[in-house]
This record gives structure tokens, C-alpha cells and sequence, in this order.
């Protein structure tokens, strides 16, 4: 694992696709503590692989760091780049997880993609690493589950 940052400290180019993006490690300053980071990306955007048109999300990425954490300037254009990619809710949703994993190998992770609806139906997509580590404080994820204008 490199400790190149591509992007923290740097002018940084977007990145033309999530293929092309790198996530930065940066060094946890405790990893003898098992915690949980939180990302939150209420504004992710992404198209539908079929016609094209723009969809929405509100992804909530909750960790516990092993030896590393996600530089967090190199996440915000890791998840822009998604902004001309054609993908359904769940493959952005779960590339995103696995290129986190890949990026850091976290103790634990869990991602929970709200998805605004399209075509009258909400997707949303949640996936995790497994059990969270005994004793680690996981917070829900404060997002109401969709429910219309009332």
C-alpha cells in the first residue's frame, strides 16, 4: 500500500470515472482504539446505465479503521467521478464499498445507500462487511426511510 497522496495538499484534476480515481490511505493515528468514521454524502450522483438520466443518493459509509483511514479529499473525488458513470443504485453503492476495503482493509465496514426514486420507487441498498467488532459504538444512520411529500 502506497502513502503517495494523489490529491491531499495537491491541485487535483477530477477524475474522469471511478475506475480512474484513487483513494489515498492515510495513517490511523490510533489503531489501538477500535472507533467508528462516518462519511456521509447527502448530494451522490450517478446516471442510469440505461437512459442516461441523473440519480440521486444519500450514502452514509460507516468504518472502524485498522491501520489506515481514507484521506478524505481523495473520497470526496472518488465519489464525484461517479457524477458521468452509468450504474445501477446497487453496483455504485457496492463499488463503493469494495473500493474502500481495497483502499484501506478496515476492521469493519457498512455502507447504507438511500437512493431518491425514480419512476415512483425508492432503492435503497445497504451492505456490510460482516459483525462490527464487539463494543464499537455504531450509531444509526439517521435517514428516514423515503416517504413522500407527507
Amino acid at each position: 500500500m502506497s502513502l503517495d497522496h494523489t490529491s491531499l495538499g495537491k491541485m487535483t484534476d477530477q477524475p474522469d470515472s471511478p475506475e480512474t480515481a484513487v483513494l489515498d490511505p492515510v495513517p490511523n493515528p490510533h489503531p489501538d482504539v477500535e472507533y467508528l468514521a462516518r462519511f456521509v454524502a447527502p448530494e451522490f450522483t450517478s446516471l442510469c446505465p440505461v437512459t442516461g438520466q441523473p440519480d440521486f443518493a444519500h450514502l452514509v459509509i460507516d468504518y472502524c479503521p485498522a491501520a489506515h483511514l481514507v484521506e478524505s479529499k481523495s473520497l470526496k473525488m472518488f465519489l464525484t467521478s461517479f457524477r458521468n458513470h452509468g450504474a445501477f443504485h446497487e453496483g455504485c453503492t457496492i463499488d463503493v464499498a469494495k473500493r474502500i476495503i481495497q483502499a484501506i482493509n478496515p476492521k469493519w465496514l457498512r455502507i447504507s445507500g438511500y437512493w431518491y426514486p425514480r419512476g415512483g420507487i425508492p432503492i435503497d441498498v445497504f451492505y456490510q462487511t460482516g459483525e462490527p467488532p464487539k463494543g464499537l459504538h455504531v450509531p444509526d444512520t439517521g435517514v428516514a426511510s423515503y416517504r413522500g411529500r407527507g
